[in-house]
């Protein structure tokens, strides 16, 4: 109000107010509103505003109580829970306006809730003798908190809180009620992705340590697939592991994505590289509301309008990023990429577990068989020096001398699947062994072998061609992506996964994008699969997956079976 303005001042008139000299007086310099009742002056107040109060001493005390229950009134009436007062038997005496707007199933409840509130409270206070002065800290615990739910749809929770006498009686419970359903919802689904994640990780149990480390691989995939669709609803979606030799995200699993969006070859810098790179690069979450509208989006899902990116965390390490898109406009919250980001923390933590695994076994299994390699050599050759010195003195006995050259051939053949053991993932069993009979099926076959191992790649073309297949060698995953774009007449690529200039997926793609796909099958030491190539090629037809050391018998199988289902019906 300005300065030179007169103020205004609510004067309390009634009974026992001020005499009119007095008010004629204040008016003089004031703005007078009168009120000639409590009740009139509690209206006035709430409706406008005033620099003071006048009245009489004996109606001061009474307004100033009047206007504290008016001013909790409104307090209670903003807030957002609801409160009631009720009574032993549960009444409800007095409400808010929360409380009234709720149905009345829930009011009854609450109502009853209050009732059991009201014994409780009752039997642990016992009034004391009149000449007992007890503390105010010897009252029992002023508040207990109660939840109910109806029909498990609705869930609320309350606090009662007793009210007491003089006497230290419990006279009236005093209740803050709120609906609890959204953040019981919200804690129930946080609890299930809490389990969904361990049983990702549960990758040691009694079924499933009996598996390859293929079949526990595609397990896993189906898995994180499962739970996406079910516990979260996500039915678009890609998770990509960073290479960290090439700074580049390879998709590992890609579900209802188009084929051309995986192709884009993302790196994990801020800039330039997608939503996906930044995510990556940065740590940090990212909820696209409207994909036409950020610069940073890449080709997607068709139709796309929204995306949520999580990174892949691991011991506080990026590894990778969870992608999720929709078809909806904003169609992702707060709680989706909270969500999304304690899931994400289980998916890295599982396909970690994998790795290490795959590694230990690996690095175990070499172990292994250079120990037994060197353990068994000396006595290996004792017995054929041994049987050696007796072929001399067994000149002329021819049956003698047959056994013991059988000996010395034996022992021989020992010592070279030992050391070809030894050699782990470079090692071919029965590669020298010749084909018992014509294999008609193969002959003729025109096969693309590529592996960076020139052992491998040359033991490999040995075996087929005495199978009567026409063989192409290629020496890194350069050269095959090169015999399959310029020649591409094939009927079967055996390739490694891991090689230099390109990868052994990078091999498939191209063979699959044939116009008559030529199968593919994958090569890999003991299940390493760095990039984890497997899961996806396996996603778009890979042919099947065969792990060092392998016998000739295992290749021959799936090479039979792969020509099979790719040749004409």
């Amino acid at each position: 109000m300005a300065d030179n303005l007169p103020q205004r001042v609510l004067v309390l008139t009634g009974p026992n107010g001020p005499t009119s000299a007095v008010i004629e007086r204040l008016g003089e310099a004031h703005e007078l509103v009168m009120a000639g009742t409590i009740d009139q002056a509690l209206e006035a107040l709430r409706s406008q505003e005033f620099a003071g109060v006048f009245s009489e001493t004996g109606n001061f005390l009474p307004l100033e109580r009047a206007m504290l229950a008016v001013q909790s009134g409104v307090i209670l009436n903003t807030i957002g829970e609801a409160v009631c007062i009720t009574d032993g038997h549960g009444m409800i005496l007095w409400r808010n306006r929360r409380m009234s707007q709720w149905a009345p199933e829930i009011t009854e409840r609450v109502s009853g809730v209050c009732k059991e509130a009201f014994a409780i409270f009752a039997s642990q206070v016992s009034p004391p003798s009149p000449e007992v002065d007890l503390p105010p800290d010897a009252l029992p615990n002023r508040s207990k908190k109660f939840t109910f739910n109806i029909d498990n749809h609705q869930f609320f929770e309350l606090v009662c809180s007793p009210v007491f006498n003089d006497q230290m009686r419990v006279t009236q419970i005093v209740s803050i009620c709120w609906d609890a359903t959204s953040g019981r919802r919200l804690q129930q689904k946080i609890d299930a992705i809490d389990q969904a994640g361990r049983e990702l990780m549960r990758l040691e149990g009694d079924a499933i340590a009996k598996l390859d480390l293929a079949s526990r691989l595609k397990l896993l995939e189906e898995k994180i697939i499962t739970y996406c669709r079910q516990l979260m609803n996500f039915d678009h979606f890609a998770i990509r592991l960073l290479d960290r030799k090439t700074n580049r995200l390879e998709p590992v699993i890609c579900v209802g994505l188009p084929r051309e969006a995986m192709d884009i070859a993302l790196y994990c810098l801020p800039e330039g590289n997608g939503i996906s790179g930044y995510v990556c690069a940065t740590g940090r979450s990212y909820i696209c509301n409207d994909v036409h509208r950020d610069p940073r989006y890449v080709t997607g899902l068709g139709g796309a309008r929204s995306t949520l990116t999580v990174p892949l965390m691991l011991h506080d390490k990026t590894i990778g990023v969870f992608n999720i898109e929709s078809r909806l406009l904003a169609g992702f919250s707060e709680d989706d990429r909270q969500f999304a980001e304690i899931f994400g923390r289980y998916v890295a933590v599982a396909l970690n577990i994998l790795d290490l695994l795959v590694v230990e076994r690996y690095t175990a299994s070499g172990q292994l068989a250079r120990d037994v390699s060197s353990e068994i050599s000396g006595p290996v050759n004792d017995i054929i020096s041994d049987a050696g010195r007796l072929l001399d003195e067994f000149i002329g006995n021819d049956a003698m001398r047959a056994k013991l050259g059988a000996i010395v051939d034996n022992a021989n053949k020992i010592s070279a699947s030992v050391k070809q053991a030894a050699a782990g993932r470079s090692s071919i069993f029965g590669a020298g062994a010749a084909p018992e009979k014509k294999d008609l099926f193969l002959e003729g076959k025109r096969l693309l072998v590529a592996d960076d191992e020139p052992n491998i790649r040359q033991t490999l073309s040995d075996i087929l061609t005495r199978y009567g297949c026409e063989v192409t060698l290629a020496r890194d995953g350069a050269e095959a992506c090169l015999a399959l774009e310029t020649t591409g007449a094939f009927d079967l690529v055996i390739s490694d996964i891991k090689m230099p200039h390109r990868t052994g997926y990078e091999i498939f793609a191209i063979a699959a994008a044939r116009p008559k796909p030529i199968p593919v099958i994958l090569m890999t030491g003991f299940g390493y699969d760095p990039n984890h190539s497997i899961v996806r090629a396996r996603q778009e037809g890979l042919a099947a997956v065969i792990f060092k050391p392998f016998k000739v018998e295992q290749l021959l199988t799936e090479l039979r079976k792969a020509l099979t289902v790719a040749a004409p019906a």
